[in-house]
C-alpha cells in the first residue's frame, strides 16, 4: 500500500529529503504505511527507515532527527485515504429512512475505525479484519466506540443483516484483551432485542469490564420513510419505561459493586415514559452525551450555572427561538428562568414538530429550514431568531434540507442568530444585550 501526498510543508523533513507533491510514501521501518494513523505513528520518531516513491522510482532514507515531531506531508483527505462504507442494512438504519432530495453526502454510511478514534463515530466492526484488529491493539488507539445493539450472535446477524454481524463480536474481547477502552451502544427496537435479549446483552458487557467503559442504550429512531424495511413499532410510555427499569437495575448494580454506574438510558426513554431524569450525579463524568445521554441534566446545570455569575445588561432584549419538540420543555423552562432574572430579556420559544422527517423524530438537530419558516411565518414576536447550532451542518451555513441561514432569514424577514450547544455558552450568548447577529455576512 501507499498514500500520496498532496503538499509537503516548508523547511520540513519531508521537504528536505526532496519529498514533493505526487509522491508516495509505501513503509516505514519495514511498515506499510495505509493512511495516516500509519504515518503518524511511524513517523513520530527521531529516526526510522523511510521507502518511498518519487516520479515512480523507489527510494529509501534513513532519517535521523534531533527531536520527534511532524515529519511534514499532508493529503488529499485527513485519512489519506477513502472513508471505509458499511457493509450492513441494519433494520434500524436511519439513513436508509431519509427521504429523497437531500445532499448526497447525507446518504453515506460510514464504518471505519479510524473515525470512531478521531472523530467518536461508533463502529459495527462487521467490515474489520483480523490486522485491523492487531493495528489498534499495536498502536494502542483507545477508546474506541462500538455498535453492539446486542451480543446473541444469531439475534446481531438478523439485526445487522450481515452473516459478519455474530462472528466480529469476537473483536470486543480481543480488543479488550489488548488494553484497549471500549465504549458500547445499543439501539433498541421494540420486541427485538430489550427485555430479556437487553438483559442478556448487559450480562455479556459487564464481564468485559473495566475495559467497557460505559454502555448507552437509545431508541430506534423511526421516520415516515420506511418503505420495503423492517416494520418498527415506537416505543410507547409504558415500554420506555420497561427500558429503563432493567437498565437502572443493572445499572444501580455497577455503582455498588465498581463504584461506577457503566450503564445509561438517553435522556429519551425518560422523556416518552413520562418520567423525571435523573439528577446530574447519576451521569457521572458524562461519557455517552453523543448518544444523548445526560444532554438535559448537563445543559440545565451549565444554564443555571451562568444566570448565578454576575452579568451586567444594558438595553433589553427581545427574540425568539426555535428547538426540537423533545427539548421545548427544558428550553421553555430555562427561558423562563432568565426572564425571572432578568426581565429585560424576553424569548419566546418556538417548539418545531419534525413533519419533514416524520415518524418518532423529535430532537432539534433534525429539525429542517422547511419546518421552521411553516411553523414560524407570521408567529415570531421579534426581529431575531436563535437558531441552535444542532441544527446545522458544521460550516454553520446549511440546514438538512439544504436551505441555507441566510435564505430562512430572508423568508422569514428576521436576522438570524446561531446558538452554541452547551447551556452556558447559550446563556452568555442570550445574556448579551441588544440585538446582534453572531454569524456574520461576508
Amino acid at each position: 500500500m501507499a498514500i500520496k501526498i498532496q503538499t509537503v510543508e516548508p523547511g520540513s523533513p519531508a521537504q528536505q529529503l526532496g519529498l514533493g507533491p505526487g509522491d508516495e510514501l509505501l513503509s516505514v521501518d519495514g511498515n506499510p504505511l495505509n493512511d495516516t494513523l500509519d504515518y503518524e505513528f511511524y513517523t513520530d520518531s527521531s529516526s526510522f527507515h523511510l521507502k518511498a516513491r518519487i516520479q515512480g522510482a523507489v527510494q529509501e532514507w534513513d532519517v535521523h532527527r534531533e527531536a520527534r515531531g511532524p515529519f511534514g506531508c499532508d493529503f488529499a483527505t485527513y485519512l489519506g485515504d477513502e472513508k471505509h462504507s458499511c457493509s450492513n442494512h441494519c433494520m434500524f438504519c436511519f439513513i436508509d429512512q431519509l427521504p429523497p432530495g437531500m445532499r448526497e453526502s447525507l446518504y453515506f454510511k460510514d464504518d471505519d475505525e479510524r473515525l470512531s478514534f478521531l472523530f467518536g463515530n461508533y463502529i459495527t466492526m462487521t467490515n474489520m479484519q483480523d490486522h485491523e484488529i492487531d493495528r489498534i491493539i499495536k498502536m494502542h488507539i483507545s477508546p474506541i466506540n462500538i455498535s453492539v445493539h446486542t451480543t446473541n450472535p444469531q439475534l446481531r446477524i438478523r439485526m445487522l443483516a450481515n452473516r459478519r454481524g455474530g462472528e466480529t463480536l469476537k473483536y470486543l474481547d480481543r480488543l479488550v484483551e489488548g488494553g484497549i477502552e471500549v465504549n458500547c451502544q445499543l439501539v433498541l427496537c421494540r420486541g427485538v432485542n430489550d427485555g430479556d435479549e437487553l438483559r442478556r446483552t448487559l450480562t455479556d458487557l459487564l464481564k468485559l469490564t473495566p475495559m467497557v467503559q460505559s454502555i448507552a442504550a437509545v431508541p430506534c429512531g423511526i421516520t415516515d420513510y420506511r418503505k420495503n424495511l423492517y416494520p418498527q413499532v415506537p416505543y410507547d410510555a409504558a415500554s420506555s419505561a420497561e427500558v429503563i427499569d432493567i437498565l437502572e437495575e443493572f445499572g444501580d448494580e455497577c455503582k455498588a459493586r465498581h463504584g461506577k454506574r457503566i450503564i445509561y438510558p438517553s435522556d429519551e426513554w425518560y422523556l416518552n415514559a413520562g418520567r423525571p431524569l435523573p439528577p446530574a450525579e447519576f451521569y457521572e463524568d458524562y461519557a455517552q452525551l453523543e448518544n444523548g445521554v445526560g444532554m438535559w441534566r448537563l445543559f440545565e446545570q451549565e444554564f443555571l450555572a451562568e444566570l448565578d455569575k454576575p452579568h451586567r445588561i444594558y438595553g433589553s432584549k427581545k427574540m425568539d427561538v426555535v428547538t426540537g419538540t423533545l427539548a421545548a420543555p427544558l428550553i421553555e423552562a430555562m427561558m423562563a428562568e432568565l426572564h425571572r432574572q432578568y426581565p429585560m430579556i424576553e424569548v419566546t420559544v418556538h417548539p418545531i414538530q419534525n413533519k419533514f422527517f416524520g415518524g418518532n423524530v423529535s430532537v432539534a438537530g433534525l429539525v429542517t429550514a422547511t419546518d421552521i419558516l411553516a411553523q414560524c411565518k407570521g408567529k415570531l414576536q421579534s426581529s431575531v431568531l436563535g437558531v441552535p447550532e444542532v441544527m446545522l451542518r458544521s460550516e454553520r451555513d446549511m440546514f438538512l434540507d439544504s436551505v441555507t441561514v441566510d435564505e430562512l432569514a430572508q423568508q422569514l424577514g428576521v436576522k438570524i442568530e446561531i446558538l452554541p450547544s452547551g447551556g452556558g455558552d447559550e446563556a452568555r450568548a442570550l445574556l448579551r444585550s441588544g440585538l446582534h447577529i453572531a454569524r456574520r455576512r461576508e
